[in-house]
């Protein structure tokens, strides 16, 4: 039977909630649209401002203005290559970086008083690092590179801590709906924010400011939305958590590193839990590879302006909290395994839907963003919901951060078969439907896991429904 809700637990619920309502423009805003935006081109613009340079090949060629800009080379932490590349390299330095930090937030986490306090440091300092990306102007690009990563880390660390409060204010019967419900109202506050954003940003001349600073200021404001909104999502959640006991004499950062070895060890006696663990890393590598590309899609194979990509993204975000919202309800009748399966098909069918979408007709690809939002924020809240189930008691943080690490560590695999494919055969339509093999792939991976055993055999009660 579910546990009836108390007034305390609803608001701890709502408190949840909405730190994934605050955290969200980081990712759509900060890293989705403004940053790929802008971090290139300013570096560029820099770089030819700027280049003398040593013999190497000049800043501009015949291939146009914009081109001229992407063909500048540029300099970060030491390495050399064209201004174009930068954003990509960009993202790869911030996963590398959070796939060191972040197993030893979990495991610092699962061992202290008051896990609120851990999610609210990580919040605050990676919000702090993307309010002051306002300042990365001209020649200030490098330090507006090394905020992002310091944003990344304040994110990534943040949703460890906050998926792990999901054991703590949900029992068994309870997880998928409220998971779901959780990732569609980050989704929703997500949306808005973008949403307000991007007026600001189109109707940037009535306000009486440029293009770079009407950006600076969409980095300043997902900052502050960030931290403003974490302050009562902070309050509500549990005050106390009962943490894992810390060897005499060790400090809880000594004794999380201790603890972060042994889950690595004794992780191997639950074969299913990774089995789930590694199917979910597949598909979300094809979740991930899908959103990130799907701008470059409709901008370099359908020939799309910006006004169509842009409001595309807010179609995704906005339908992705109905997805999220239905996939909790569909959950309640058929268990997260079922739905998750189904939802994996779709994607499927979804991909196969992008192939045949013809330039000059955006109708066409506003209904593949419609798909893409219905199952986007659904699959992956009933995957966090049905590993949750999966974890061993006291261990969910430490659990959580090998989810979170695993996840970013295999986020290159998409765009690698993607840009491929691309580039062997000179056709990006290929190259999305080559995305369909990590969506089968992982169906019948997550077939395969018998998630009842899995949960049972990590000490717990699995739910009625499955």
């Amino acid at each position: 039977m579910a546990l009836t809700e108390t007034r305390a637990s609803s608001r701890e619920r709502w408190g949840w909630y909405f730190y994934d309502w605050a955290n969200s423009p980081f990712y759509s805003s900060v890293t989705t649209v403004f940053g790929a935006l802008y971090m290139s081109s300013v570096a560029a613009a820099d770089a030819k401002s700027n280049f003398t340079l040593n013999g190497d090949r000049p800043c501009t060629d015949a291939a146009g203005v914009e081109n001229k800009l992407q063909h500048c080379d540029v300099t970060l932490f030491g390495l050399h290559f064209p201004a174009g590349s930068l954003w990509g390299y960009l993202l790869s330095v911030a996963t590398v970086v959070q796939v060191l930090v972040l197993p030893i937030a979990g495991a610092v986490a699962d061992r202290s008083r008051n896990k609120r306090r851990i999610l609210g440091g990580f919040a605050f300092f990676g919000a702090t690092a993307a309010a002051l990306m306002f300042f990365m102007a001209g020649s200030n690009w490098q330090l507006g590179a090394a905020l992002f990563v310091l944003g990344n880390i304040g994110y990534g660390g943040s949703l460890v801590v906050y998926y792990s409060f999901l054991v703590d204010i949900a029992g068994p019967d309870e997880r998928d709906a409220v998971s779901a419900k959780g990732w569609a109202f980050g989704y929703l506050g997500g949306g808005l924010a973008l949403a307000l954003q991007l007026g600001f940003y189109l109707g940037r001349d009535a306000f009486g400011v440029d293009q770079p600073t009407a950006v600076r200021v969409c980095f300043l404001t997902s900052g502050l939305w960030w931290a403003l909104f974490t302050f009562p999502a902070v309050r509500a959640l549990p005050r106390v958590h009962v943490p894992v006991v810390s060897e005499p004499g060790r400090s809880v950062l000594g004794a999380g590193f201790a603890e972060l070895r042994r889950t690595l060890a004794e992780a191997k006696a639950y074969p299913l839990t990774l089995a789930f663990l590694g199917s979910y890393l597949v598909f979300t590598d094809g979740i991930n590879t899908v959103v990130t590309v799907s701008a470059q899609y409709g901008k370099d194979e359908l020939r799309f302006g910006d006004e169509v990509l842009i409001m595309t993204v807010l179609v995704i975000q906005f339908v992705a909290y109905g997805g999220g919202v239905l996939h909790g309800l569909v959950a309640r009748r058929l268990g997260a395994k079922r739905t998750i399966l189904i939802s994996l098909a779709f994607w499927v069918v979804v991909l196969g839907g992008a192939f045949f979408v013809q330039p000059g007709r955006p109708a066409q690809f506003f209904a593949v963003a419609i798909g893409i939002g219905l199952v986007l924020g659904g699959t992956n809240a009933l995957s966090r919901s049905l590993f949750a189930q999966m974890i061993p008691a006291g261990k969910d943080a430490q659990y959580y951060s090998l989810y979170v690490v695993g996840e970013r560590g295999t986020s290159w695999l998409g765009p690698l078969v993607f840009a491929g494919v691309g580039q062997a055969t000179g056709s990006f339509r290929l190259a999305i439907v080559a995305l369909v093999v990590f969506f089968v792939l992982g169906l019948v991976l997550v077939w395969r896991v018998p998630a009842r055993r899995a949960i049972v055999a990590a000490g717990n009660r699995p739910p009625e429904v499955l």
